[in-house]
């Protein structure tokens, strides 16, 4: 019973690679319990603090200036450095917390926030920060996305996102896997083409001085995934990273492959060739983004995700006192990022590779007990 009600309220993600997290803003912390993962993978509170990092708040312009240390505890699960198949754990405590610009506007809803349905759904919130809609819980995702790509390693598959919109400026080349591995965590948009990474920060820093903000897109790619992940109709690969996708709270639209473009293309031209390269069934272009029926035909995964612009913005916008039921305007003071692509990167990544994880099992590609023997 505790286990449907758990999925009802939304809080539990997965069905063998199993993530919960929990946790507000503004609250004590953050956490999450990872369930599923097998025995003897190498594990260490520095694989979870070096993805932590790449999330954290305060450390560019780009980001809030919240100053939280994101330091995480590993509570279970973890012995003499691998894990044991048991569930595990995991803290990350809320330090640098200051809820009075929030308790000042707390019966007036913040537009393009999760305010005004939270307060329609359940009557009483926690309206500090954004309480568990806030970005600030997906801290917890990211510790899990840890996990999961510990156990891909084990498997040869690697996750990796980047910034190729925002505010705006697009990267317009094609940028190879080993580009986005070396360039997009040097700048401060998570950008694979330093130049453009350089007129992305100018654009969402000269919007920011106008007290508002900005979006943009991010893609994230899996390479090495095996074929035969995802199963026909209902649980098809690309409907469950599109779940994992719009589960993000900035995320409106998501597309897998050519995405969109597919609009605008004959089939002659959308249709990869199948081809055999080095003894294997397999296709020489990748318009599907490594998925036909839902499932993984072998290619690079490649998903993109439209990121709106931040809400939380300074400039005087409409909306009404819900004690009062009369109309009014709100200004919002705060720490607020200006654009929240840099930071949705690792957020994004994390996602697909607990997808990935969760259907390396499903599957029966990955033994569900332990790793190698």
């Amino acid at each position: 019973m505790l286990g449907i009600e758990g999925e009802r309220l939304g809080s539990i993600f997965g069905k063998m690679f199993r993530v919960t997290t929990f946790g507000e803003s503004h609250n004590l912390g953050v956490g999450v319990v990872v369930e599923g993962t097998p025995a003897g993978i190498p594990l260490s509170v520095r694989d979870i603090q070096k993805e932590l990092e790449r999330r954290r708040p305060g450390r560019t312009v780009i980001s809030s200036p919240r100053k939280e240390l994101d330091r995480v505890e590993i509570l279970s699960g973890v012995f003499e450095g691998k894990t044991i198949g048991t569930p595990i754990a995991m803290l990350i405590r809320n330090v640098d917390v200051n809820s009075r610009p929030y308790e000042a506007i707390k019966d007036r809803p913040r537009p393009g926030h999760a305010d005004l349905t939270y307060f329609l759904k359940y009557g009483h919130v926690d309206w500090r920060g954004g309480g568990r809609a806030s970005g600030r819980e997906t801290v917890a995702r990211v510790a899990a996305g840890a996990v999961a790509k510990k156990f891909l390693s084990e498997h040869g598959i690697e996750v990796l996102g980047h910034t190729v919109e925002a505010a705006g400026i697009k990267v317009e080349k094609e940028v190879g896997f080993e580009e986005i591995k070396k360039y997009s965590d040097k700048n401060s948009m998570r950008c694979a083409d330093p130049e453009v990474a350089r007129r992305m920060e100018r654009a969402v820093l000269a919007v920011a001085k106008e007290g508002d903000s900005t979006g943009g897109i991010v893609e994230v790619r899996a390479i090495g995934v095996p074929p035969g992940l995802g199963d026909p109709i209902f649980d098809k690969l690309d409907a469950e990273i599109a779940h994992a996708m719009m589960s993000i709270g900035a995320i409106k639209a998501v597309e897998i492959g050519a995405g969109t473009k597919f609009a605008r293309m004959r089939g002659s031209e959308a249709n990869d060739p199948i081809t055999i390269e080095g003894g294997k069934i397999t296709i020489s272009t990748n318009n599907s983004g490594g998925i036909l029926g839902g499932i993984s035909v072998g290619a690079p995964i490649i998903v993109r995700l439209t990121v709106k612009p931040t809400p939380s913005i300074s400039l005087p916008q409409h909306t009404v006192n819900i004690r009062k039921m009369k109309e009014t305007m709100i200004e919002l003071k705060g720490r607020f990022d200006p654009n929240i692509c840099p930071r949705v990167v690792p957020v994004a990544e994390a996602m697909l590779a607990i997808v990935l994880a969760d259907h390396m099992l499903r599957s029966g590609k990955a033994k569900p007990d332990r790793v190698g023997g």
